[in-house]
């Protein structure tokens, strides 16, 4: 995978705010933070999971 540079970052961001606006940025940030928030609530819930499993075995 090709390195990131500031460059690249800001041609990500300019080419972002051409295609969707500087209104419609705001709330697809939005939507994307609290969709990760959700993604790591339930992996850290599945890990969770795993070791009351992994806990319960062993005391058996």
């Amino acid at each position: 995978m090709p390195q990131m540079g500031p460059w690249s970052l800001i041609l990500i961001a300019v080419v972002a705010l051409l295609i969707f606006g500087p209104k419609k940025l705001p709330e697809l940030g939005k939507a994307f933070g609290s969709s990760l928030r959700e993604f790591k609530n339930a992996t850290k819930g599945l890990a969770d999971d795993e070791e009351e499993k992994k806990r319960e075995k062993d005391q058996a």
